[in-house]
């Protein structure tokens, strides 16, 4: 008689523009395959690919898009055809899919596409002439809009190592709120979040890291259902923030300070001197990092144990290498 093997927990979902994982849907019957989604970011998430301009029934291959008009309200174009409007169908698509992709913990979108791209896509005057700095695609807008706290971002900032360490610090928070949510949520669970993610915060956003932490102070005061998506907003706005040199050694220290009793004076300096010479951008984060987990498996701090500075995503992702 065998026995059934325990299921693994469900991975975390990721939308992506389809092209970028080798989907032959661009406007030439092409892709743009991304070796970071596809051999990298592949082990640990699952995707959920999206082309809307397929999805309102552009063909493949077929004429191209433009953001034609005025910043405050571009319209979508097609090229050839009379330049008729899909501007309506693609804000109605990306305002359905907001709906429906529920699960999902990030969004990956097609950089300088007029239905995907999130910034600087080419906005063109009525006369042809480009309008600098350029708009964001209908698609992402109408999206992001219904979805303002979801961790999104463009492939081609992804190459940026602080950009794509952020965004991934923030897709796993993410999935973490989520998975909180599903079993349902508390004050005590709510606080135990926050607890987790203090040094997170401090490295992101010192200011809104104190201010979340007085509001948490309330939480008694007002019911769960309202309090709990307002910190949750203001709290992926945070950590929206990319972390710097500066704040991170901040956190180093705070984080070396529970060591202060354990350590020789050798030891001590030791940290120091990484931790110095991290902030002077002289060696990578991971450096000063690995030093304090060795030290604190030697010796072990509860509280420390469970903050999530330590590793907020897989340590094969080696995210903290280049930062």
């Amino acid at each position: 008689m065998s026995t059934a093997k325990p299921s693994s927990p469900p991975r975390p979902q990721l939308a992506i523009s389809a092209c970028l994982l080798g989907e032959p849907v661009r406007y030439n019957g092409g892709h743009k395959a991304s070796r970071l989604c596809l051999d990298v970011l592949s082990r640990h998430f699952d995707f959920i690919p999206v082309c809307p301009e397929v999805a309102i029934g552009l063909g493949v291959p077929r004429p191209t898009l433009r953001l034609v008009g005025d910043r405050d309200d571009p319209r979508a174009l097609i090229q050839r055809e009379g330049g008729r409007d899909v501007s309506e169908a693609l804000g109605d698509f990306g305002r359905k899919q907001a709906g429906l992709l529920q699960d999902i913990c990030g969004y990956i979108f097609m950089q300088q596409s007029p239905s995907c791209g999130l910034q600087r896509v080419k906005l063109y005057r009525f006369d042809g002439q480009l309008r600098p700095p350029g708009a964001r695609g209908l698609y992402a807008e109408a999206f992001c809009a219904a979805r303002p706290d979801l961790p999104v971002e463009e492939e081609g900032r992804l190459n940026d190592p602080v950009i794509r360490e952020n965004f991934l610090t923030r897709v796993f928070a993410y999935a973490a709120w989520q998975r909180l949510c599903e079993e349902g949520l508390t004050r005590r669970a709510v606080i135990g979040f926050h607890s987790r993610y203090k040094y997170q915060l401090m490295a992101h956003n010192p200011r809104q890291y104190s201010a979340l932490g007085q509001r948490l102070a309330k939480i008694g005061d007002q019911p769960l259902e309202g309090f709990a998506p307002d910190y949750f907003r203001d709290f992926m706005q945070a950590l929206g923030t990319c972390a710097t040199r500066g704040t991170h050694s901040n956190v180093l220290q705070h984080l070396a300070g529970y060591l202060k009793h354990d350590l020789p004076s050798t030891d001590k300096a030791e940290m120091q001197r990484l931790i110095d010479q991290y902030r002077e951008g002289v060696i990578p984060l991971v450096v000063p990092l690995t030093l304090l987990k060795h030290h604190f498996r030697l010796h072990p701090h509860p509280y420390i144990d469970a903050q999530a500075y330590l590793q907020p995503h897989p340590e094969d992702l080696s995210l903290r290498n280049a930062i």
